[in-house]
């Protein structure tokens, strides 16, 4: 049997907290890992050409068009830095309604100058963006699922390399949000959305583009990021509260009479089990204390419990 009391919202606490966790996956363990659950890390090459007159696709798991995967890119990260590595500052000038001579109409002043899209940078230095804008030109896309890496990837944690780990063939991101092949920026990296985006035209590591977006001897290591909610309830027995058992086995005869050992003002009932209810007395959870904990009629007797989510 129960009792229910009603918790006060100074009774509840929420406390966030961020947990990391590191992966590594072979190429192998791209479509599936090694515990057979999917786990989706796909390549993708994107070419600049018209879609209406190529229409060629690319993916390792998925099929996209290569057109739409450059256009995508570009759109998203890139806007901003098609003509400047340091971004493309467009007048954006205000408009003043009616502020025209007499009333006569609207103008607009000022000529302040800044970016036009939003281009998710990943940090508050200049951002150095590449964006190959030539005919036919590729990038390579690395896409992670959000499963894997949470809210984000940490930073310095992205390693794609060919071979070992730290090897001639890794690239690797500065914190940034850039990527780097030795000395060299090769691309950028989107923490948040999980994407490793490759436009450097130069050969990487002594090979082009379409090695890197269909090479299967390859591996990628990244630390996901993810916050964890922790809600604490305090439950408090005040020193007039609870101070008899519901315990039916207290019970005897037919009559249902108390056994005087229950009755008398030594005799303390114990808590065992706590249960989390909703509004409509369903039970949510059952905490178990690890053995019983006597209730006090001097004291307030309090016990934590607290839910991770």
């Amino acid at each position: 049997m129960s009792a229910w009391k009603q918790f006060l919202a100074s009774d509840i606490i929420v406390n966030p907290f961020v947990v990391n966790k590191d992966f590594t996956f072979p190429y192998s363990q791209w479509a599936t890992g090694s515990d057979n659950q999917i786990v989706g890390i796909d390549r993708f090459l994107g070419a600049n050409v018209n879609w209406f007159n190529d229409q060629s696709t690319t993916g390792t798991l998925t099929t996209q068009y290569q057109a739409l995967v450059y256009n995508s890119a570009k759109q998203l990260y890139y806007s901003n830095f098609l003509s400047s590595s340091t971004g493309d500052n467009v007048a954006q000038p205000v408009l003043v309604p009616g502020a025209g001579p007499s009333g006569s109409g609207d103008v607009f002043i000022g000529q302040a100058k800044s970016p036009l899209y939003d281009n998710f940078l990943q940090s508050t230095l200049t951002a150095s963006r590449y964006w190959p804008t030539g005919s036919n030109e590729n990038i390579v896309v690395l896409s992670i699922p959000s499963k894997l890496y949470g809210e984000y990837i940490v930073p310095n944690s992205f390693n794609w390399y060919c071979g070992t780990p730290g090897s001639s063939g890794s690239i690797v991101d500065d914190g940034q949000g850039n990527l780097f092949s030795g000395s060299t920026n090769i691309g950028n990296i989107i923490y948040t959305h999980g994407l490793a985006i490759l436009t450097s035209q130069n050969q990487i590591y002594g090979e082009d583009l379409s090695f890197w977006s269909s090479e299967t001897n390859m591996t990628c290591s990244f630390t996901s990021s993810m916050t964890i909610y922790e809600t604490q309830y305090k439950c408090t027995i005040r020193e007039s509260e609870f101070n008899f058992s519901l315990n039916p086995s207290l019970l005897s005869g037919s009559e249902g009479d108390v056994y005087g050992f229950a009755t008398s003002s030594y005799f303390s009932p114990y808590v065992t089990t706590v249960g989390l209810y909703d509004e409509l007395q369903n039970l949510l959870a059952v905490g178990k204390l690890a053995q019983p904990l006597p209730t006090s009629d001097t004291t307030d007797t309090t016990i934590l419990i607290n839910l991770d989510r």
